[in-house]
């Protein structure tokens, strides 16, 4: 069984993504109120998608504080593979 974790500490989700060699960005075309595009972890290595512009760590925090969200991501598949899976959530 898969379980999935939820925080907006900023160590435990650089450490998340980085493991798994992902990389904060945003996605072009998605500016809807003049920010440069909506938050996403883009992991190149399994995307060919080019709709993504990578950013800094602290740009994408203070976005991150700034809409006070929070990261909700899987460790492991059911079958024990390494997960990928995340989603940003509105903190509470």
């Amino acid at each position: 069984m898969s379980t999935s974790n939820q925080t907006h500490d900023h160590q435990t989700i650089k450490e998340w993504v980085e493991k798994r060699k992902g990389v904060p960005s945003k996605i072009k075309g998605t500016d809807k109120t003049g920010d440069e595009g909506v938050l996403r972890i883009h992991f190149p290595k399994h995307s060919q998608s080019n709709n993504f512009d990578e950013v800094s760590w602290d740009e994408f925090f203070e976005e991150f504080e700034d809409k006070e969200l929070d990261f909700l991501f899987q460790d492991k598949k059911a079958n024990g593979e390494t997960s990928t899976f995340h989603k940003f959530v509105q903190r509470k």
